[in-house]
Parts: structure tokens; sequence; C-alpha cells
């Protein structure tokens, strides 16, 4: 089978070769463990996980590069550095000031969190100016040239194609919070009801505009949505507030991809997320990513929960990455049921973290392989 067959039969609970080995991706911390345990410098690159020649056989996928971020964005700068020397102040190209580390960075990714210390959003005057930045017909949200280049590729692929770049198809809740924090957001549903409805329509409103002239040429197999709406213990708003603020704008947003041809709509939602799964399948949503396990989302209870409607994407517990290879296979050898069965994809339930030594990745993915095409392991 193709990459692109056999990730339809899959989500369509049918006869696979085997099931389709993903995964999203690891700190770039880890890459730097992984270097100094072995792996060649050649290796440290993103198609480890998505490309043709991947190390560790995995099925190639493609985003088609739309850009759903601000343009023009706000100048990234440094602001102030702090007495000692230890941290700066910064603002980001997203307009988010925040003070962070001066150390500890590794390709831009950092093993701590920042303080945010202001967001570009706080007031409807404030909505009204960041609108300006999201016009769906400016310059450069599309690749050049891509209907002479990109376009017969993609329309003779023999894989999976995404509509956006990996987490840029911003969902509701995620854009929001990016703008206004996600203390201020959680205050604003109740405080400024009228902007944040008109945040949520011009949300749904931006997406399909901005994805109109893609779909137009050209149908992907999926668009995935990234929300990150969940913390460890439930979603970080309420089940009412996303019926009313988000489930309208959701349905309206799924039914024009599902209109124009796209036959599976993916959110992906760290956390505990069960509170709100009903609502995301009334508007449509056919699958769910990454099931993390430290917050209680155990694909086999999930099954059991919403059925087969629900695809289940993740759901391996990335602590157990950094046991025994023992460990690991135990865990694993949970989840055959759920592979035979159909409609899932196992993946670490979001990046590999630098506790994970490569050894561990080595055998974790050569363990993976043979469940995914039904073998004992």
């Amino acid at each position: 089978m193709t990459p692109l067959e056999r990730f339809h039969a899959c989500m369509h609970y049918q006869p696979v070769d085997r099931v389709p080995n993903h995964e999203v991706g690891v700190w770039t911390q880890t890459k730097l463990r992984w270097k100094n345990e072995g792996l060649p410098a050649d290796d440290l690159h993103w198609d480890w996980f998505t490309g043709e020649q991947s190390r560790w056989d995995m099925d190639p996928r493609e985003y088609i590069p739309v850009r759903y971020d601000m343009i023009p964005p706000f100048e990234a700068k440094d602001l102030s550095l702090d007495p000692g020397g230890e941290t700066k102040v910064v603002r980001h190209a997203n307009g988010v000031v925040s003070r962070e580390l001066i150390t500890g960075a590794f390709e831009g990714m950092r093993a701590s969190m920042d303080e945010y210390l202001s967001f570009p959003v706080q007031t409807p005057d404030d909505w009204a100016a960041l609108k300006k930045r999201y016009r769906a017909a400016s310059p450069g949200r599309y690749p050049q040239y891509w209907e002479q280049f990109n376009l017969p590729a993609w329309k003779s692929r023999r894989h999976p194609l995404i509509l956006g770049t990996n987490c840029s198809t911003l969902g509701f809740y995620w854009r929001a919070r990016e703008w206004m924090g996600t203390e201020n957001l959680s205050y604003a549903w109740y405080d400024q009801p009228r902007m944040m409805h008109d945040m949520m329509e011009f949300i749904a409103d931006f997406t399909i505009e901005t994805s109109r002239s893609i779909l137009d040429r050209v149908t992907p197999d999926y668009i995935f949505l990234n929300e990150d709406m969940s913390m460890k213990s439930g979603p970080l708003l309420s089940p009412g507030t996303y019926r009313d603020f988000i489930l309208p704008r959701m349905k309206r947003l799924v039914a024009f991809f599902k209109k124009a041809g796209v036959p599976w709509f993916v959110v992906d939602s760290d956390g505990d997320c069960r509170l709100l799964l009903p609502m995301m399948m009334d508007a449509g949503v056919d699958a769910i990513w990454p099931m993390e396990r430290p917050s209680g989302m155990d694909p086999l209870a999930l099954r059991k929960q919403f059925g087969r409607a629900l695809r289940l994407w993740g759901g391996v517990d990335k602590r157990e990455l950094a046991k025994t290879p023992a460990a690991i296979d135990a865990h694993l050898r949970t989840l055959v049921p759920l592979v035979a069965e159909g409609g899932y994809i196992p993946t670490v339930d979001h990046l590999i973290p630098p506790d994970v030594p490569l050894a561990n990745f080595e055998h974790y993915m050569q363990s993976k392989q043979k469940l995914l095409r039904g073998e004992k392991f």
C-alpha cells in the first residue's frame, strides 16, 4: 500500500498492510542528547518523522505551507536586560512581551517557560487594530508560484497532504489565548462577551478565506486544527463557554472544509479535553491528538467512551520511554487491541523530551514497527 492508501484505510477501519508510522518531533535538547549519544549529525533534521527517507521508516506526510499568522508581524526585539544578566524582556513577533532566561536555549527552544508580561489585546480597540494584521488576501500567505511548481505534485501524491504547516492552522481558543493570555481570556468570556463573539466569528472567517484559494485547486487529506485548550485536570474553559462562543463557529468551519472535499478534520489539544469532545464530535471533528497520558487521556478508555466515530492519534506515554526496554514493550502491548481494531495511529503523546535516551527511542521504534504490523514483540 502507498502511505496515502494506508492512512485512509486505517481511518476507515479497513484492512492495512500495517498501521501508519507517524511521530511529531523531539525537543531540540533531545537532539543534542542523542547527538552526544552517537546519532550522526546528518540525521538531526525534521525529516526524521515526515520524509520518504526517514531514519525510522516513517510514513511521509506533507504540509501545504499556507501562512495563517500575522502579516505584518510585530517587530521582534529585546526590550531590556534585567539586573544580574540572567534574564531579558523580549517582544515577540506575535506581540507578546515576556521575560526569558538568556541561557538554556538550544536551536530556539527553551527548557523553561517564559514569564508572560503583556499581550497585544486587552481592549476592543486593541482587537480592532490587531485584525488588520490578519487579512486573508495579504501577499505572502501562499508559497510563491505554488500553482506551477507544487500543485502538479500535490495532485499526483502518494502520501497524505495536510493544509497548513505544522502548528500554524491555529484554532479558536489557541488564537484567543495567544492574543490575550490565559488569565485575561478566562475573564474576557464574561467581561467582554461582545468582543469575544466577534473574535470567534473573525477566526472562522479568516481561516475559511485564507484556505479558499488552495481548496479551489487541490483537496488535502485532512486539516489539523491546533487548539491546546485543556490542562492536566480538564479544559481551560467551561463546556458552557465552549458551547456558546466556539461551537457555532466550529460547526461552520468544519462544514466548509468538508464541503470542499477534505475528508478528515483533526484537533490537537494537550491536556484532558474529554468534557469538550462530545461538542467537537457534534461539530464534525473526526480525530483527536495527542491524548496525553499524564492528563488521564487513555486511548482505550476513550474508544470505549466515544466509540469508533472518534479516531484516535497518540496515546503513547512519553514517560514510559525513559524507563527500560521491558517497560516500553509492556506499555505498547496494551495498545494491541486498538491497533488491531483500526482508527488508531499510535504516537508519543507530544514531543519526545530529553530524558529519553537514544537507545530507548531506538528500541521503542523497533517494537512499535512490530506493533504496527501486528507482530509479536
